[in-house]
């Protein structure tokens, strides 16, 4: 086994005990973001969640970006090419971000030092609920074990999302249950 493949493992065996660990989505998150990013020699790694309105993509979390790049603003499917295809099914690798006009922020792009992008989708239940992405310094290729690798990752983080939103539901239910309960008794 190679020294990346046991890399792999352990990032996946790290996600896996966080999601676990916690349903705290924003922590969650978090480190699934810094995880990735660091096992993939990445500069940094964002999550971003699709709009009630399926509209926008809205920040779930980051690592290793700046809070001005993170403020540009939420991203709009009708102006990101990248993001249509990958809300589509498909996995979007860009060669270079800042030339690529499939990428909203461009410019953005070049202020962060940010060149190639590999974007897969975050699906759960057959939904596609947001996007995940890894960005580089440099302009890289990505190999098909780091396209499965970070699919792997978008998988455990969606599955993250759907715990955390079935246990708020739960949460909110048995509070009504409580709250009704209480109203019975105190008549």
């Amino acid at each position: 086994m190679s020294n990346r493949e046991k890399d792999y493992y352990h990032a996946l065996y790290d996600i896996a005990h966080t999601i676990n660990s916690s349903l705290d989505l924003p922590e969650v998150l978090q480190r699934v973001a810094k995880i990735t990013a660091e096992h993939m020699h990445a500069k940094a790694c964002s999550i971003r969640l699709l709009s009630r309105d399926r509209k926008r993509l809205i920040f779930g979390a980051a690592y290793g970006l700046s809070e001005q790049y993170l403020r540009k603003g939420d991203v709009e499917v009708d102006k990101s090419g990248v993001d249509r295809q990958v809300l589509r099914g498909n996995t979007v690798i860009i060669s270079d971000a800042t030339e690529d006009e499939r990428f909203q922020y461009p410019e953005w792009a070049k202020l962060e030092g940010i060149r190639s992008v590999l974007v897969v989708p975050l699906a759960t239940r057959g939904q596609i609920i947001g996007v995940m992405r890894v960005y580089t310094a440099e302009q890289r290729e990505f190999s098909d074990e780091e396209i499965e690798f970070l699919s792997l990752i978008a998988d455990l983080a969606a599955l993250a999302i759907d715990n955390a939103r079935l246990y708020q539901l739960l949460k909110g239910d048995y509070e009504m249950l409580l709250s009704y309960q209480e109203r019975l008794f105190d008549d």
